[in-house]
């Protein structure tokens, strides 16, 4: 593969990451506690969507596999 093409791939996958990591953590479910100086992030809902995408997808490489 050329290195033209390598790069435009590369653009393309981290302009994709850059647009789903913009929803990531704003998902109903994510508990967020702030008082006074002190923000604790707890993102429940987030992790069980991301454990279920990568779930699909180590599912579906070992089936094609």
């Amino acid at each position: 593969m050329e290195f033209g093409k390598l790069f435009i791939l590369l653009g393309i996958v981290f302009i994709v990451i850059g647009l789903v990591w913009s929803l990531i953590g704003k998902l109903p479910g994510d508990f967020v506690f702030k008082k006074g100086n002190v923000t604790f992030y707890f993102p429940i809902m987030t992790s069980i969507v991301i454990s279920i995408v990568l779930s699909l997808i180590f599912y579906f490489i070992s089936r094609f596999r």
